[in-house]
């Protein structure tokens, strides 16, 4: 598969022939799912959309039942800007419902297959766009990113997934799940076209609120030989499977042997990141989720009255775990346990932001695991809060707002893919990005057998 970078050097007659070939290698590979749909859009260099993010005149459904039928009337900020550097949407890609989970088994269009073992999970939510790349079926894709719904799905496919500082790319178009956590992002083959993408979609947009208005570029700047501060967190890694602690070794001695200098930090224990951000994520996705009643636009199914109307729509056309996230968000909010819950996890968010700060006043970057193991199987977690804890190192950096980005390290023993995550400060995604290409110099993952 040619690179972004490459891509966007095509012709526009090599360009047509290389989008011939990658509908073939699509419709070659049925079984992935990892597309809903391939449609063409325009003329350029051909980039898979996560279905939760507007592409005018096509069907967004957000992995969703209840949206069968709706078609999106504008595009979204980073279509926009897309479509204006020679990008062009190709296909949406499979994701768990609204969002809502780690495996994208979730989704209405069924489960997405991992690439790499057709009986494992590509991860989630952005597990379409993830798997598409993985399985060289996209250039690059856009993902989102609400607890780690770019980078793990990345880890679990061998690619690289980028999360931007939270206002650094335009929400606008985004379908919402949790809007102080939110952040549309680029996922690619390699480091270098994840800072090409980024570069492309982020930016001013007057029609987000929560815009950081910045316009500076990534690109023109990237140094790998730059020599950064780059913290470890021996005990954060300590619940890791062998894999992800062989991994994360390699990767430390691999930042050494590049000129880094390594140094040790700690951070809390993360369960207190699980119940801060499953209170503030299901919170705002209740408040988010009302408006998908059927009355205004998606599938509705007609009841006895207007009450009735909106109980069969949601009954019929939500998934289990939208429901259950619902119910919890209801909860916490509700009369006698908002200042219990929902006031207590924004406590602990300040801390957690405070304790980033913390590190990054001595040290420019931090190395983190992306998820406890490699993909699991099909059926493996035996309760929703299996799946929740997979999220353990991600969700920190949502509910802190800072940029990560997660690129593969090696392999673990049966040959799937070991992926973990450098964090920056908020803003500092030129540091981001200059560490993760030094690191994935030194690693040189393609060459691994």
């Amino acid at each position: 598969m040619i690179t972004l970078k490459e891509a966007l050097k095509l012709s526009k007659e090599e360009l047509e022939n290389f989008k011939n070939d990658l509908k073939a290698k699509i419709e070659a590979r049925p079984e992935l799912n990892a597309y809903i749909d391939v449609l063409n859009m325009g003329e350029g260099v051909p980039i898979a959309i996560k279905d939760n993010i507007q592409v005018r005149d096509w069907s967004i459904t957000s992995g969703s039942n209840i949206l069968q039928g709706y078609i999106a009337p504008y595009n979204a900020t980073v279509i926009e800007k897309m479509m204006a550097s020679g990008l062009s949407p190709f296909g949406r890609t499979n994701m768990d419902e609204f969002a809502m989970g780690s495996t994208t088994e979730s989704s209405f269009y069924g489960k997405t297959l991992n690439p790499h073992a057709n009986d494992r999970v590509p991860g989630g939510s952005s597990g379409g766009s993830a798997a598409a790349v993985g399985a060289g079926l996209a250039i690059a894709a856009l993902g989102s990113d609400t607890g780690g719904s770019i980078r793990q799905p990345a880890a679990f496919c061998g690619i690289v997934g980028m999360k931007p500082t939270y206002g650094r790319v335009s929400r606008y178009g985004l379908g919402a799940y949790a809007s102080s956590l939110d952040q549309i992002g680029p996922m690619t083959q390699n480091v270098e076209d994840a800072a090409i993408l980024y570069d492309i979609i982020s930016g001013s947009d007057d029609k987000d609120s929560t815009n950081a208005k910045m316009d500076d570029k990534v690109t023109p700047n990237l140094n790998p030989d730059r020599k950064l501060k780059i913290a470890v967190l021996p005990k954060y890694i300590e619940n890791a499977s062998k894999d992800v602690k062989d991994a994360y070794a390699k990767a430390t001695q691999a930042l050494k042997d590049a000129g880094h200098e390594i140094v040790e930090k700690e951070l809390m224990d993360a369960k207190y990141d699980i119940s801060a951000y499953y209170i503030t994520a299901t919170a705002e996705a209740t408040t988010n989720l009302a408006r998908f009643d059927g009355i205004r636009y998606g599938n509705r199914k007609i009841g006895k009255d207007l009450n009735d109307t909106f109980v069969k729509t949601r009954s019929e056309g939500l998934g289990d775990e939208v429901k259950r996230r619902i119910l919890l968000g209801n909860f916490v909010l509700s009369s006698g346990y908002y200042d219990a819950y929902y006031v207590k996890a924004q406590k602990v968010r300040h801390l957690i932001k405070d304790e980033y700060a913390k590190i990054f006043e001595t040290v420019d970057l931090i190395l983190s695991p992306v998820a406890p193991s490699v993909a699991n199987k099909f059926g493996e977690f035996s309760n929703p809060m299996e799946m929740y804890l997979s999220d353990i190192y991600t969700i920190s950096v949502n509910l802190a707002g800072l940029p990560a980005i997660a690129l593969p390290i090696s392999k673990s023993e049966d040959g799937m893919p070991i992926g973990l995550q450098l964090i920056a400060k908020a803003y500092d995604e030129q540091t981001l990005f200059d560490g993760a290409l030094s690191l994935e110099k030194q690693i040189n993952y393609a060459s691994q057998a």
